[in-house]
């Protein structure tokens, strides 16, 4: 091996190692603060969640595995709106959920830490469009 390659080697073996630590560390972000921006007409969006429970397990056993990981002190964040929470027969929970689009993460951050492994997660952004197609109805009419 000469000193050239040896060299080259050396630099790459050492970019591996410092970059290593920086993959490891985004994996592992801790979760970001309580976010204070609230919903408005120009920046909310909807979010619809499924929580799809595992029916191979008693309702007592997902419950107890809720209140261990914190759900209900955690979710929903504050200042986070609930448009409507409902227990669909056969699926699980059905929420719609009002926040400003920049507390998304946060929103999806809570429901990883707390939520996983009682329920499977589905996640549905939408935007309210009721003005707009009501008004298309009129105009139609």
């Amino acid at each position: 091996m000469t000193r050239a390659t040896g060299a080259i080697g050396s630099l790459a073996a050492l970019a591996l190692l410092c970059a290593l630590p920086l993959a490891a560390r985004a994996q592992t972000a801790p979760p970001p603060p309580a976010g204070s921006a609230t919903a408005t007409p120009d920046n909310a969006v909807l979010l619809t969640v499924l929580l799809r429970h595992d029916q191979a397990r008693p309702l007592a056993e997902l419950n107890a595995q809720l209140a261990k990981q914190g759900f209900y002190k955690a979710f929903p964040p504050p200042g986070i709106e609930v448009v409507s929470w409902n227990v669909v027969m056969g699926i699980g929970q059905i929420i719609v959920l009002r926040l400003p689009a920049t507390r998304l993460r946060e929103v999806n951050r809570v429901l990883e830490d707390t939520a996983w492994g009682a329920y499977r997660t589905e996640f549905y952004p939408t935007y309210d469009y009721k003005a707009v197609g009501l008004a298309e109805h009129e105009k139609a009419r």
